[in-house]
């Protein structure tokens, strides 16, 4: 017998909105162990959706279905083949990418990315973990992988009550891969890379950088490179900046797997570098600033704002007229709206004359949904200074 979790009037509401989380505030009662998969019913017992149920967590449901799901096996095959087909429809460049994007999938806490022969996953609630067999089972049918890593060490697992770890799920994974996002070529480290390896979320706004670019590129936070080996071919040098030691490695790496021998890869922190890169007169064609979150929580927004405008005040400050910014914010709690406006601030202080080119987001195989604002973490905007 299916177990019921009946919800509040507000839970309710919330539903009828078309946004799929409810919070263990609005539960009402639950018969469920951890990990269920239930049936979510108003106080009048009246049926509103099939949803996975944690024990742990704020977001105690994640609704998949409005209707009854009699059938988990054939209902998980067909959530991963269609989101396997959209991502297939896109005809995306290379053979890095994700296959499942969690709730814009419709498979709540499941994460999975494919880096050339094999897959990585990550099932961050109870219901996708307890259930990771089943996924494997069937990704292995989909998709034929030489191997299957679950990359299950984020932190956010812990609010499940999930313990930390990384294990082969199947077949033969190696500590790297060769992957291509687009047409740079990249030594992926599966186990200790950032995310599952790649910020794959990131491979269409490196395309409509290079787009752009030219002259004198600087691209800060480089990471394992992403825009600066995006823009090489663009522009006369850039210079690649991180503070990681590591990431300054990959960078190099990089470069020489794809025969580019025009970045420079320094390691720095990022805030001086920009300030003594001002004071010495330096000038760029092309920024990009892609830093990592600043605001993790509602708490830490105050002082990631700060941190956003001063790498936006000293990049302004660095850019030539006819220059463009390609700058990003990949923090959920600071919205489109508030970015643009700390970015504003940055130019008016800097006292710079700048046009809005695009707004861009998170690729599209990193889907938004609509009603589900939590979906749309990643602001992209590109912005040409006039004078």
């Amino acid at each position: 017998m299916v177990p019921s979790v009946v919800v509040s009037r507000r839970a309710v509401d919330r539903l009828r909105a078309g946004h799929p989380w409810i919070y263990k505030s609005d539960i009402v009662s639950s018969e469920a162990e951890p990990g269920d998969l239930v049936r979510v019913t108003d106080e009048r017992r009246r049926r509103l959706a099939s949803a996975f149920w944690s024990s742990t967590s704020q977001i105690a449901l994640r609704v998949v279905a409005s209707e009854d799901v009699t059938d988990e096996t054939a209902f998980l095959r067909s959530r991963l083949s269609a989101a396997i087909a959209y991502r297939e429809a896109l005809r995306i460049g290379g053979d890095a990418c994700r296959l499942v994007h969690a709730e814009a999938d419709r498979i709540p806490g499941l994460v999975v990315d494919r880096y050339g022969d094999c897959l990585v996953i990550q099932t961050l609630c109870q219901a996708t973990d307890r259930r990771k067999d089943s996924i494997t089972a069937l990704l292995v049918e989909l998709v034929s992988p030489r191997g299957l890593l679950a990359r299950n060490d984020p932190k956010v697992r812990r609010l499940e009550g999930l313990d930390e770890r990384v294990e082969v799920l199947y077949g033969d994974v190696p500590d790297e891969v060769d992957a291509r996002g687009g047409k740079i070529a990249y030594r992926v480290d599966l186990r200790h890379g950032q995310k599952t390896g790649l910020f794959l979320d990131q491979r269409e706004n490196h395309e409509a950088a290079a787009a752009l670019a030219g002259g004198r590129g600087l691209d800060a936070f480089t990471y394992n490179g992403g825009f600066a080996l995006a823009m090489a071919g663009s522009c006369r040098e850039v210079l690649a900046i991180d503070s990681s030691a590591s990431a300054i490695a990959g960078t190099r790496a990089n470069a020489a797997r794809n025969q580019i021998t025009n970045i420079e890869a320094r390691e720095a922190n990022v805030f001086d570098e920009l300030r003594e890169l001002e004071v010495a007169g330096e000038r760029f064609d092309t920024i990009v600033l892609d830093p990592p979150a600043f605001a993790k929580n509602r708490a830490s927004v105050e002082r990631a704002i700060a941190g956003y405008k001063e790498i936006n005040f000293r990049a302004l400050r660095l850019l030539s007229e006819g220059g463009h910014l390609i700058t990003c914010s990949c923090s959920y709690n600071v919205d489109e709206v508030l970015f643009k406006e700390v970015v504003s601030s940055a130019a008016a202080d800097a006292r710079a004359v700048v046009s809005l080119v695009e707004t861009r987001q998170q690729g599209r195989d990193h889907p938004v949904l609509l009603n589900v604002p939590e979906t749309h973490y990643l602001k992209c905007l590109i912005l040409r200074k006039l004078a």
